[in-house]
């Protein structure tokens, strides 16, 4: 028997878990999803979960833990998983996880990640810790929020201060200077067993209703009902970046790994997201790092124009994982990639 038949691919059955679920049995595994109770129907249809856990809740996955050991599991993270159990309920999960936990902490915090990618040489954005200093537009962030809900622009002091109006009570806030240029979310994979860093793709997203305000005249838009811009995710589209640009995108994949790895042993491995913003003079500003698969993937199910250079046939990110997996097995050092 193949010695990766042993093993089995779970994840929540949310966000990505379809192509993670997908690849992993392209590679030849079985999978297993857990899912919370009327979610299920997709993993039924698109077939690609083994075994389906329905659930009540998502704290009744350490109530599995015993079964999944049992089922040689490794569970593959994805930003619902994360946010569902939170960092630390993940970091005391006892079935095998792909990915180091300990950079969970370094990507939960918007002031310590800023630390982590400045350190590793990318430009950011500027912060205000104090609204009254406000001289530029600014995009406010609340930590934890889900898919950019509650993000808000304003354009000087006053204008934030009569925005935050309608978030009274709330203290857990970044106000990060507003970056005009094209939004680009970089998928990388970084593999310990082989030191390569890889660029998967790119995307954009669609944000609702930001981007549908962007389709009405400003004529229009002034006859229209006061409408606040939000940020909410709705879906990702596919970019296909100026070839010029790819240096720069690999060495900044590197630099972050390398500063991972000083900050939290072994440091930052499998997919990762750099989450930019390309100015008109080409410059790529960097604001946020998610540290596993981002959603961004998910137009790539068969793989994007990068994945085909390199691999020359279809490999999502989701694939990409259990390939990973698939070949730590083989060299006896799965050690290297689960915790």
């Amino acid at each position: 028997m193949v010695q990766e038949k042993k093993y089995k691919i779970a994840t929540i059955g949310s966000h990505s878990a379809l192509q993670i679920l997908k690849g992993a049995k392209d590679e030849g595994f079985e999978t297993i999803c857990i899912c919370l109770k009327g979610r299920d129907e997709p993993y039924r249809n698109f077939k690609v979960a083994d075994k389906i856990y329905v659930i009540d809740d998502y704290k009744e996955l350490f109530t599995l833990q015993d079964e999944l050991i049992k089922e040689n599991a490794i569970i593959v993270p994805h930003a619902s998983f994360i946010a569902y159990m939170g960092v630390k309920k993940t970091e005391s999960i006892k079935v095998a996880y792909f990915g180091n936990k300990k950079i969970l902490e370094w990507e939960s915090n918007r002031n310590i990640e800023r630390d982590w990618l400045r350190n590793a040489g990318l430009k950011v954005p500027k912060l205000f810790d104090d609204p009254k200093m406000i001289d530029r537009p600014v995009i406010t962030k609340f930590h934890g929020a889900g898919g950019g809900k509650g993000y808000f622009i304003a354009k000087n002091y006053d204008d934030w201060k009569e925005k935050m109006k309608a978030y009274k009570g709330e203290q857990d806030y970044v106000i990060q200077e507003y970056i005009v240029g094209v939004p680009c979310y970089i998928h990388y994979f970084y593999s310990p067993l082989t030191d390569e860093i890889e660029v998967l793709g790119f995307d954009k997203r669609y944000e609702s209703n930001v981007d549908s305000l962007g389709r009405i005249s400003a004529r229009d838009q002034i006859a229209l009902p006061k409408i606040d811009p939000s940020y909410v995710i709705v879906g990702n589209i596919p970019l296909v970046l100026r070839e010029s640009l790819l240096p720069q995108v690999f060495k900044m994949g590197r630099a972050v790994v390398e500063e991972s790895k000083k900050l939290c042993p072994p440091g930052l491995f499998g997919p990762f997201c750099l989450e930019c913003v390309i100015t008109p003079d080409t410059e790529i500003v960097c604001f946020e790092i998610s540290a596993r698969i981002v959603a961004g993937t998910n137009p790539y199910v068969n793989g994007s124009p990068y994945t085909w250079l390199k691999y020359n046939e279809p490999m999502s990110t989701g694939r990409r994982i259990a390939r990973e997996i698939k070949l730590a097995i083989q060299k006896g050092e799965l050690k290297k990639v689960v915790q």
